[in-house]
């Protein structure tokens, strides 16, 4: 089967792992498949680059920087405007197969931020290392979290967060929340919402399924992070994230589930209508 896959690079002109991460797992997932795959990059962000509706399933990347204060920038607002048109033609009962989009990290801040399902605001400190997430009941039938364990473990990397869902609003987009941080009760914060189902074609996460422990590990071991990571955290941190990396049942087990039952469930819907 062909099958037309957009990637949105939202990280402004910024070195990163994220990219090759969603590459790779593409490349192995298709080979696996053996669907003959084309894959398009948008530089969304630098050069305002966005896909148009002839692909069938997109990826929205994670990326630096505030998810508040672009939002006057041309980038920001064609962004937006490109979920709606996504959202449009998915709502349009003439218009089959449907398109699949998900939305990571900075990706997903925006989303939230652009839907009003939640507070989107500046952490205390960032947030960065291997950490547990926790499934909310919907996620029980979810199949983009098929085969995950209650706690899974996910790279999180972020200086924002997503708060104070409002339910009213998720309740009628028929939104679904899947994920939340771990419960802290000693800390007077609110826990972050780290998963949500969008709607029946829409889902995305905070944490970073596409993180892999070779591309965190290289990372977390260039002197600039290691050095920051020890000063942010200690190196006790830096100590820990290393070995958590190297724990199977950890990020890797999270890295070759999400996306790829994503992409599975997309490709079905592409096989159904065929």
């Amino acid at each position: 089967m062909d099958l037309r896959i957009a990637v949105l690079d939202m990280n402004d002109g910024h070195a990163n792992q994220g990219m090759r991460c969603i590459r790779e797992i593409i490349k192995h997932w298709s080979t696996l498949h053996q669907y003959n795959i084309q894959l398009d990059e948008f530089n969304v962000r630098q050069k305002t680059e966005l896909p148009d509706l002839s692909y069938d399933i997109y990826i929205s990347s994670g990326g630096p920087g505030s998810p508040l204060e672009s939002v006057d920038e041309a980038w920001d607002k064609q962004f937006c405007q490109w979920i709606q048109a996504v959202e449009d033609y998915n709502t349009d009962v003439n218009h089959y197969p449907k398109k699949h989009v998900f939305f990571i990290c900075h990706s997903y801040q925006l989303a939230c931020r652009y839907y009003g399902l939640a507070k989107v605001s500046e952490r205390k400190s960032m947030s960065f290392g291997v950490f547990p997430m926790h499934m909310t009941e919907a996620a029980s039938n979810e199949p983009v979290f098929d085969g995950l364990q209650d706690p899974f473990y996910a790279v999180d990397s972020r200086s924002y967060q997503v708060t104070e869902p409002d339910d009213e609003v998720i309740e009628k987009m028929g939104a679904q929340i899947l994920a939340i941080e771990k419960d802290r009760p000693h800390v007077p914060y609110d826990r972050a919402v780290m998963a949500i189902r969008f709607n029946d074609y829409f889902i995305g996460t905070q944490f970073h399924p596409e993180a892999d422990a070779i591309g965190m590990s290289m990372h977390l071991q260039t002197e600039d992070k290691k050095k920051s990571v020890i000063e942010n955290h200690g190196e006790a941190k830096w100590k820990s994230m290393i070995e958590q990396l190297n724990d199977p049942d950890k990020i890797m087990f999270t890295y070759s589930h999400i996306l790829p039952n994503f992409l599975n469930i997309a490709a079905g819907a592409m096989i159904e209508a065929a």
